[in-house]
């Protein structure tokens, strides 16, 4: 551990104190929230989903998504701060309206794997911008191990959306437009 706390602080001078380093983790607290309770929403996702590749999609991605909760944990111990949550006012209504879409869309249907994209990949979305942003506030903080740490999930993350858009484009989009209001 002594390595990593060299890392940690061969670039990391007066930042202690930084008002930067406080937003940093502030926002951490907030991604760390969003992602465990996404963890959840995702198993719900997948219980309602149709296809069965929309939902080994979102059982695989409950599972990195697990993995990323403990990646953010390993964030928070490489700059000497508790991994603690803030409640994240965005996932929280990314998560209601998810909920929403699938009350609103018949079980069974295309229509309701549609819209569970549409609500899967608002989610990555905010995360995408979520990690992006930390990872770049990472760097300018001389935290290279965290950056390479949240460049991972953030990579995953693209990696999801993109298995997503592929999902909706090759069959899920087309057969829910042939289905009737």
């Amino acid at each position: 551990m002594a390595t990593t706390k060299a890392k940690k602080t061969e670039n990391t001078e007066n930042v202690e104190e930084s008002a930067l380093k406080e937003l940093f983790v502030d926002e951490l607290k907030d991604i760390y929230w969003a992602e465990k309770h996404l963890s959840k929403a995702l198993v719900k996702l997948a219980k309602a989903a149709t296809s069965e590749e929309l939902r080994a999609a979102l059982e695989t991605h409950k599972e990195e998504t697990d993995n990323q909760v403990a990646r953010l944990e390993q964030v928070f111990e490489l700059i000497e701060e508790k991994a603690s949550a803030k409640k994240c006012d965005a996932m929280e209504g990314l998560i209601k309206e998810s909920e929403s879409i699938v009350e609103d869309t018949e079980d069974g249907s295309m229509t309701r794997d549609a819209g569970i994209i549409s609500a899967a990949q608002k989610s990555e979305h905010y995360e995408i911008a979520s990690y992006g942003t930390l990872r770049t506030l990472a760097n300018t903080l001389g935290y290279t191990e965290a950056a390479k740490l949240l460049d991972e999930t953030l990579a995953e993350e693209k990696k999801t959306d993109d298995l997503l858009t592929q999902l909706a484009e090759s069959a899920i989009n087309v057969t829910a437009k042939g289905e009737k209001a």
